[in-house]
């Protein structure tokens, strides 16, 4: 066990210019994205080139996206905990930060998405002394509440195995991390009851999360069904978006494990059989994906309704098509070769997959919301949409940030379990 905690300490242990050469160049991208949202709420919403007849761009496309890669805590954490499956210990921790850093930066947009951030708490609904309350058929509301509810517990359902650890860490650390860790630790002593009471909350919470997961990416779901606009009037979104939103988060899963394994160097905690498992997962999600998506794109074009067939025909041979195949190419064809055949499905074939997987999700997001804005109902409302300097700075600002809030957890706290993780728990590499 003392080999163990010497191996997953080390990273803790000293910061290394490459930790540096990481960091600050990421750091520097995400004060540019700040920058450029200082900008927009300067100058106003329109340096977004968010205008009539697209009124949800980037940013929802964005927002959509992080949402659905907080899932992967979600799968991975919460569903093998209560299945019991060994196999996940080394890589719980690892998505549930995924999870809360994900939904950090997605519940963010919203916000950015206002014209006036500044009065964002009026979403909130509480009494006030205006006798105004906000509107309860607001989408925005309704996400709000979802997401800040999915936060709170995904924060907890990380912090709880947590406190084993952080108490080990408060005996040996020095300075301001003692402090920290101990203030942490809430007093762990490690008796007999403590254990119990702690299975005891994370199996609770474990359920908890699944059931508010699935709820918060319904909710986003019905963001756009609720609407009737064409091929948005769907009772499919809901588990539609459930399917890509788990399906993107393992690819995030899959490249934070393979950047961890690589840089922490923890080839023996993480080995091939975990990225293997993963790799199946992908691979049965890329399915459940194509299975939607076809029936999704199938009904349109056999219901042959002329407003949504103007949508598919744009989606599919028109101004968005090479977005639409590319996504189709991404999201099913190279994960389907890559991981379906098994002399192919490796550590680098899973990366590969997880890649254009998340390329694929991204691109997906767009195809859903941008030709449907595009090409309303009536044809004299119908216009185009290009990305902003400011839209493109913070999406990809998003993107830095995740991995620096990624490299700042790992630097304060084990990314692999201690206490969970044993000796002979270690799978041999296949």
């Amino acid at each position: 066990m003392d080999d163990v905690r010497r191996d997953l300490w080390r990273p803790l242990q000293g910061t290394s210019w490459r930790y540096l050469a990481v960091l600050l160049p990421l750091s520097m991208v995400t004060l540019w994205g700040l920058i450029a949202w200082g900008y927009q709420l300067d100058r106003g919403i329109g340096v977004a080139n968010i205008r009539r007849p697209v009124f949800w761009a980037f940013y929802l496309v964005d927002f959509v996206f992080w949402i659905g890669i907080s899932h992967a805590g979600t799968l991975i954490s919460a569903i093998l905990r209560l299945t019991e499956a060994e196999w996940r210990k080394p890589v719980t921790r690892a998505a549930e930060a995924i999870t809360v850093f994900a939904l950090m930066i997605g519940g963010m947009f919203p916000i950015i998405h206002l014209g006036r951030a500044w009065i964002f708490y009026w979403l909130i609904p509480y009494p006030n002394t205006r006798l105004l309350w906000p509107n309860f058929r607001s989408p925005l509301m309704w996400d709000l509440c979802a997401i800040s509810t999915y936060l709170i517990g995904s924060s907890i359902f990380l912090f709880l195995p947590l406190i084993p650890d952080v108490a080990q860490l408060a005996r040996h650390a020095k300075g301001w991390r003692r402090w920290v860790y101990r203030k942490l630790a809430l007093g762990w002593t490690g008796s007999d009851r403590e254990w119990h009471a702690l299975e005891r909350a994370m199996k609770l919470m474990a359920g908890i999360i699944l059931a508010v997961a699935v709820s918060v990416h319904t909710v986003v779901a019905w963001d756009f069904s609720m609407a009737i606009a064409p091929m948005w009037h769907s009772t499919i979104f809901g588990p539609y978006f459930v399917v890509g939103a788990i399906f993107s988060g393992i690819a995030a899963l899959i490249l934070a494990m393979a950047v961890i394994r690589r840089t922490m160097h923890l080839e023996q905690y993480l080995t091939p059989h975990h990225f293997n498992n993963l790799a199946k997962l992908l691979l049965l999600m890329s399915l459940l994906w194509v299975y939607f998506t076809v029936s999704e794109n199938l009904t349109v074009w056999y219901g042959n309704e002329p407003k949504e067939m103007m949508v598919f025909g744009a989606r599919t041979r028109g101004t968005f098509a090479p977005y639409f195949w590319t996504m189709v190419v991404c999201n099913f064809f190279i994960p389907f070769v890559l991981l379906g055949i098994r002399k192919l499905r490796s550590i680098q074939t899973a990366i590969i997959s997880s890649v254009t997987v998340l390329i694929g999700m991204w691109l997906e997001r767009f195809i859903i919301i941008v030709p449907t804005l595009s090409r309303p109902r009536l044809a004299a409302a119908w216009g185009s949409y290009s990305p902003s300097w400011v839209e493109i700075s913070i999406t990809v600002a998003t993107f830095a940030t995740m991995v620096v809030l990624y490299l700042m957890f790992a630097k304060l706290f084990p990314i692999i379990s201690i206490w969970e993780f044993k000796p002979h728990d270690r799978v041999p590499e296949r």
